[in-house]
């Protein structure tokens, strides 16, 4: 029991500290999206967002489980939390679909950004740390909404990474339509997770 507290408590530590990035992150990258006309800045900036919340519900459900509620209450709050997670996962689909046909239809041509650039060197560095230790505290304490939000975390970094390689590219040769391309590689990682994340919480 001693055990499950202080993975419980480590595991909020960890959520705090994503919150804090996530903030950042989420209001750099939408910034620099909005500045440099980069549909995958505004989307990565969409996924951070949509992080973020899914960061709340889950300190809330740690908050609640610190606090002891009975085992039945608990049971209640789990299953709500692991959906809310789910879906706030799945909602990047459409976001990034929409954002993507509208940009294209629109012949917008996305400009590099080196504060996003920035951004998304630092997200490839931090969000690895974030879903490891949420992946390694959700499993040790049984605790699936701490898991599927590592799932998010591991999103967000292979988003990190196909942005920075898109934002590099442009920056260095010019080439605007890897923007698109960018945006794609996102769009097909994040489907592949939130079905990932549905069969998850459907199993549990």
């Amino acid at each position: 029991m001693v055990t499950d507290v202080k993975l419980l408590q480590r595991g909020l530590f960890v959520e705090y500290a994503s919150l804090a990035w996530m903030t950042v992150e989420c209001v750099v990258a939408i910034y620099s999206g909005m500045t440099a006309w980069s549909l995958a800045l505004l989307a990565f900036g969409g996924d951070s967002l949509i992080e973020l919340l899914s960061s709340f519900a889950v300190v809330e459900h740690l908050r609640t489980s610190l606090r002891g509620r009975s085992r039945s209450t608990a049971h209640v709050e789990t299953k709500r939390v692991e959906w809310v997670t789910t879906l706030l996962l799945v909602s990047l689909i459409p976001v990034i679909g929409l954002a993507a046909a509208y940009s294209f239809l629109s012949g917008i041509k996305p400009e590099s950004s080196l504060l996003g650039i920035a951004v998304a060197i630092a997200a490839v560095v931090i969000m690895p740390v974030l879903w490891f230790e949420k992946k390694r505290i959700g499993i040790a304490a049984d605790c699936l909404p701490l898991t599927i939000d590592a799932v998010e975390s591991a999103t967000c970094f292979w988003m990190a990474t196909a942005l920075l390689s898109g934002l590099a590219m442009n920056y260095v040769w010019r080439i605007s339509w890897i923007d698109y391309l960018a945006t794609l590689v996102i769009l097909v990682f994040v489907a592949r997770e939130a079905g990932e994340s549905i069969s998850e919480v459907r199993e549990g």
